[in-house]
């Protein structure tokens, strides 16, 4: 492992996991200073019951719900954060929860963005380290998904519907004071959704440990949720009321979050945004289906992570006997075997024509994708001709 010359690291705020981590929400909030909660979620999470869940928590710990808005869209949007944030100063709240996936965790980043800094559009604040700190406002990400890592990153993505583009936004101001990780949210996912999200959180610990701003931080997290999702993912899709592992697999993705938060992620990000924003393929899923076909991209600049890597996803017996120069290739192709075997027990298929993407939008995907900012940290240079030879190879 090579330090480098120079890097950065951002902790995420404080962890609460496990048995009781919702049930201290409202005490860490006390602490902070919060008494009035704007609380943010989903319909579906509404209609589970497991937003009640939360509110109940939040009341019996002291805490005062001005306001439930559970109207966020899959994709985050700019106008539904512009319209939150009208809502939080309508209701006088001083603190935000969110408890949902990707999405509402990055509409809620957005929210109290607006708010820190008073401003009305969130587009005013578009780009990378452009936010001076403002105005403190408490906020606790709840994840019932575990893929994103958006309770542990410095990166909210939100939609710009119009021209159909998923936006940046990426600060350290950005970080969730209390990152909560409950199994009881996780338990009722889907065995789609479960693979979907699992295999996101592989592509940010398998980018970020190998992108050009790795460091040794981004790579020792990176390394820990590479074996916590290797080895309880299949668990969560065959027994999905397996509480172990679902923990555990909530805890690869804080993980993998907080390692690419730092480091960033490369290629596959760059095409997956591209493909989502273009043919509206969920994002997990772009993950999957892109990454054994970039990883083979990038093989001749990433042959020695790949095989550190490889160290990590096989019995040491098996990994020594391996030779030196095929290690690499041999890790594509575990990972690749292990995203196969995950959509199959899952019923997800891992080729591009089967989600309803056209080869004719190959050419607008490419476009786009070669100007996104996760291209900038990839660790081999990518052209154009490049993406839609990758697209091909996933079609």
């Amino acid at each position: 492992m090579k330090v480098p010359g120079y890097y950065e690291f951002i902790s995420p705020g404080k962890i609460l996991s496990g048995k009781y981590a919702l049930e201290n929400i409202a005490s860490e909030f006390t602490l902070l200073g919060s008494s009035r909660v704007l609380v943010l979620s989903d319909k579906v999470l509404e209609q589970l019951g497991q937003v009640k869940t939360l509110t109940d928590a939040l009341v019996s710990g002291g805490v005062q719900v001005v306001r439930v808005f559970t109207d966020i869209p899959s994709d985050s949007s700019i106008e539904v954060v512009n319209l939150i944030a009208n809502i939080y100063r309508q209701v006088n709240a001083d603190s935000i929860v969110a408890l949902g996936g990707g999405s509402v965790i990055d509409t809620a980043k957005g929210v109290r963005m607006l708010i820190s800094q008073g401003g009305s559009d969130i587009m005013q604040f578009v780009g990378a380290e452009v936010l001076p700190y403002a105005r403190h406002i408490p906020f606790a990400a709840v994840p019932t998904t575990s893929g994103t890592g958006s309770e542990a990153t410095a990166v909210a993505v939100i939609k710009d519907n119009e021209r159909k583009l998923k936006m940046e936004f990426i600060s350290q101001f950005l970080l969730p004071d209390l990152a909560v990780l409950d199994e009881r949210f996780t338990l009722s996912m889907p065995a789609k959704i479960t693979a979907m999200t699992g295999l996101d959180a592989l592509t940010h610990a398998i980018e970020s440990y190998s992108c050009l701003q790795k460091n040794p931080v981004s790579q020792s997290l990176g390394r820990s949720a590479m074996l916590l999702i290797s080895q309880n993912l299949e668990k969560c899709i065959k027994t999905p009321h397996d509480k172990q592992a679902r923990l555990a697999m909530a805890n690869g993705s804080l993980l993998a979050g907080s390692a690419f938060s730092n480091s960033m992620v490369g290629i596959v990000h760059a095409i997956g945004h591209s493909l989502g924003g273009v043919c509206s393929v969920p994002h997990g899923l772009a993950m999957a289906i892109l990454l054994p076909h970039c990883m083979r991209f990038n093989l001749e600049k990433c042959e020695d992570d790949y095989a550190e890597i490889l160290s990590f996803l096989v019995e040491p017996e098996e990994y020594v006997a391996i030779r030196k120069e095929d290690r690499a290739s041999r890790c594509i192709d575990i990972i690749s075997d292990f995203e196969n075997r995950i959509a199959s027990l899952s019923g997800l298929s891992l080729r591009l024509r089967d989600n309803k993407v056209d080869s004719s939008a190959f050419d607008e995907i490419a476009d786009r994708a070669i100007n996104d900012g996760a291209m900038i940290v990839n660790p081999k240079a990518v052209s154009r001709e490049d993406v839609v030879s990758i697209l091909n190879e996933a079609f």
